[in-house]
């Protein structure tokens, strides 16, 4: 109680002072999170920046307006409404945003009132306590914990948080969801995606390959929002094929550490099994080149003429690897993107509007991104899937600050009213 009595001023002058503290220690960061999840070092740095964008932005949140007057219906008095936090609000994140994914869940907790307790992924555990060593510097005792491990610490945090926030796979989320749910608190939950690339015959083909291919192999695939199906429509598929195949193999694939690189090593010898085992007989349109020697590196892939059913089809692999799928059609290419159990993020991808504002509402994701790729949506936007890529309300921008908060219905009347 005491964090949200210290008021708007002292929390706003908090998260200030913490998008500063993270902001002086950028290249700490960066560095730390090259060496714990193998994040190229040019997204390491933006991550850091994006990081410090999030915190700046949430530090004017505890001025905003938290409800409303209204008239009565009838006689004196007031009526109204106010938002007010939940509690304790627990937040349970991922390794591959080891910092941009903790602060747009706890900036606008912190912002609105509430207290947070962090149950970071173990493998960004290091990532996790340095990052709370600089937000504590800046809040009172206890306002910011966070809870190291694995299963058993996510249900202690599960188990008591009077509201939770998830990013991970869908497994867990599900289960998240259940727990969260049967202890009737507020729950979201982001659960990853199988996100589709539209290329129009209209669209700057090499434009298109280029956004696509850093979508595909960024980070060696490892984000919810990277592309793993691409859907070439009518006459764009000969041309995108080419370009495509060009622009994955020019990719640099190495080292992290290296400003260079775009695509580094998988988070795990597991997770590069799965790559294996997902790419198979298939295919390969291209490949790039992965370097020999230790590290678990996989080369940016396209496959095609996949069988129907297949796991790249239907399963979120989590690795630097697409599918090409021909499109007679507009309307052919937006059942391929909706015959999925996800529904994250699509790119389209066209020279005119007329596509877009004829067909694309038809589509089951949460965000679409014209002429951009699928990653990197900005911070102040809802940010959230249909199907199994999400639950509950959006992330980011002010619809964090909703989640966040409960709604109050207030009813003043005058003691000597009728």
């Amino acid at each position: 109680p005491g964090w949200l009595g210290a008021g708007a001023a002292a929390r706003s002058s908090a998260l200030s002072a913490i998008a500063g503290a993270v902001e002086a220690a950028t290249a700490e960061l960066a560095a730390l999170a090259v060496r714990e999840v193998g994040k190229p070092l040019a997204e390491a740095r933006a991550e850091v920046a994006r990081t410090v964008a999030i915190w700046r932005y949430y530090a004017q949140a505890p001025y905003e307006p938290t409800g409303a007057l209204h008239e009565t219906a009838g006689g004196p008095g007031l009526l109204l409404t106010r938002r007010r936090p939940h509690g304790v609000a627990g937040l349970i994140t991922p390794w591959n945003f080891p910092f941009a994914i903790p602060s747009w869940k706890a900036a606008p907790a912190l912002a609105a009132g509430n207290t947070v307790v962090l149950k970071p992924a173990p493998e960004a555990t290091a990532c996790a306590q340095r990052l709370a060593a600089v937000i504590q510097q800046a809040l009172p005792d206890g306002v910011f914990t966070v809870v190291a491990g694995g299963a058993v610490e996510g249900n202690a945090v599960l188990s008591t948080a009077d509201a939770v926030s998830f990013t991970g796979s869908t497994a867990v989320g599900d289960a998240v969801v259940r727990a969260a749910t049967a202890r009737g608190v507020p729950v979201q939950a982001e659960m990853g995606g199988l996100n589709a690339a539209i290329v129009l015959p209209d669209a700057d083909i090499a434009r298109a390959a280029a956004h696509i291919a850093s979508a595909i192999a960024g980070y060696a695939g490892q984000k919810c929002t990277a592309t793993s199906r691409v859907i070439a429509v009518g006459a764009a598929l000969d041309p995108l094929r080419e370009a495509l195949a060009e622009a994955l193999r020019a990719l640099p694939v190495g080292d992290p550490a290296d400003p260079a690189t775009v695509c580094g090593p998988l988070i795990s010898g597991l997770a590069r099994n799965r790559f294996d085992q997902a790419r198979g007989e298939l295919s390969v349109l291209a490949a790039g080149a992965a370097p020999d020697g230790p590290g678990w590196y996989a080369a940016p892939t396209l496959v095609e003429k996949v069988p129907p059913g297949h796991r790249l089809l239907r399963e979120e692999v989590f690795a630097p690897l697409a599918v090409l799928l021909p499109a007679d059609d507009l309307a052919h290419a937006v059942r391929i993107t909706n015959g999925v159990p996800y529904g994250l993020v699509t790119s389209v991808h066209t020279a005119g509007l007329d596509a877009v504002l004829h067909g694309l509402d038809r589509l089951d994701t949460g965000m679409v991104r014209v002429n951009a790729p699928s990653t990197g949506v900005d911070f102040h936007l809802p940010f959230g899937g249909a199907k199994a890529s999400g639950h509950g309300p959006r992330e980011q921008g002010r619809a964090a600050l909703e989640f966040y908060t409960a709604s109050r219905t207030y009813t003043l009347t005058p003691a000597d009213a009728m």
